[in-house]
């Protein structure tokens, strides 16, 4: 198969994240099985999801895990010109569907090089590691990595995480964590706003906390500019309570999100945050003694991704992509959580991040290509008999 019809069978599988993605993950490891390679399915505990990995090439130490995700965000809600769960070809240099750009065209890349991968004396090997679920956390990738360390004797070394990046290496992201804060109070008459606790004016209070929380993030000088903007962000993106104009609001939920930049501890805002709810718990509870504040995680923190501009893997990028121009990025991955599992990690792949999550979604063909002949020298890197010991 060509890259274009692997990533048209890809795009075909309407997987969205938080849903089964066993449809698509068993057509790949199908898909790879073919070439004589065994595939490893880490299933959740339904059984319902499961990511896959896989070796190819020797059992030795050292070698480059190749990571990518199944699952795509919804369309619902968005107008697109084509089925966005077909792969469209308009003509016009580019290739339209649900996930073309994030990120199953790096997917068609990877399961395109496989004819070249088995049929080549690698010296170290390349590992595929396809998670599930990425989309609305990254929940998955912690479970695939660690199973994938503990299934192999030898041990891995790098990894390269094929987010859109337009090629571009990326060494750097913010971590990201969701969270929902409820506050209930006490119903009641709005004529009796001082006698009653409103949980609508405290959770605004919260809100403007996390708002000035942030403004002195800004103003301590911790900052990295590398990141747009420069410094650790809090948001809050849903606020839902109350029944009426004139009825006091007993609960009240928000959900707010912290971007954190690698050298701030996000642990530590969230605990200032939450010794705060402690203290207006105490200040309000003489009013109302069932009065309560609880915040909680949407998903687990996924890690801030920080990799030396002169590490091994840079290095190792800059020998097979002609793109040399280093950066780094807005949105978070699972760069951070294999980096911080102990692999060397980079973020490159074909596509556009500014084609992600929207209608008419795209990717290039030209991208595809080109990130083909990215595999293809890394093939020839590993396979050459003066293959650096380093890899």
């Amino acid at each position: 198969m060509t890259t274009e019809t692997i990533l048209s069978k890809l795009v075909a599988f309407p997987v969205l994240g938080g849903e089964s993605n066993l449809s698509i993950i068993h057509w790949i490891k199908d898909y790879i099985e073919d070439f004589g390679i065994t595939c490893t399915l880490v299933p959740n505990k339904e059984g319902t999801k499961a990511s896959l990995h896989c070796r190819i090439g020797p059992s030795v130490d050292g070698g480059i895990i190749l990571s990518g995700h199944t699952d795509v965000v919804p369309v619902k809600g968005q107008h697109w010109d084509t089925d966005p769960f077909i792969l469209t070809d308009k003509g016009d240099g580019k290739l339209y569907g649900r996930g073309a750009c994030d990120m199953k065209g790096f997917l068609a890349c990877c399961l395109n090089a496989l004819p070249s991968l088995v049929n080549v004396n690698l010296k170290k090997p390349i590992y595929f590691a396809f998670s599930y679920d990425e989309e609305i956390g990254c929940l998955s990738a912690p479970e695939l990595i660690e199973h994938l360390k503990g299934h192999y004797p030898e041990t891995p070394k790098y990894a390269i995480i094929g987010e859109p990046s337009l090629l571009q290496p990326i060494i750097g992201h913010k971590g990201i964590c969701l969270y929902t804060t409820t506050v209930n109070g006490s119903a009641g008459h709005s004529s009796r706003i001082l006698q009653e606790v409103s949980a609508i004016n405290e959770a605004a209070r919260l809100v403007l906390w996390l708002e000035n929380k942030m403004k002195l993030l800004v103003d301590s000088g911790n900052t990295d500019e590398r990141f747009s903007p420069p410094h650790s962000s809090l948001h809050t993106g849903i606020i839902h309570g109350g029944i009426a104009a004139n009825v006091i609001a007993d609960t009240v939920y928000f959900s707010w999100d912290a971007r954190m930049i690698p050298s701030d501890n996000l642990s530590e805002i969230v605990k200032e945050f939450e010794q705060h709810c402690e203290k207006r718990m105490c200040e309000l509870r003489p009013i109302f003694p069932e009065f309560t504040i609880d915040t909680t995680e949407i998903h687990p923190p996924v890690a801030p991704f920080d990799s030396d501009v002169n590490s091994a893997i840079v290095k190792l990028m800059a020998q097979i992509n002609e793109n040399k121009n280093i950066a780094t990025v807005a949105y978070a991955s699972e760069a951070g959580q294999f980096n911080e599992a102990g692999f060397q990690s980079i973020i490159c792949g074909p596509g556009s991040i500014e084609q992600a999550h929207r209608a008419n979604e795209f990717i290039a063909k030209d991208e595809l290509k080109d990130y083909c002949k990215i595999l293809e020298k890394l093939v020839k890197l590993l396979s050459s008999e003066k293959v650096n010991k380093a890899f």
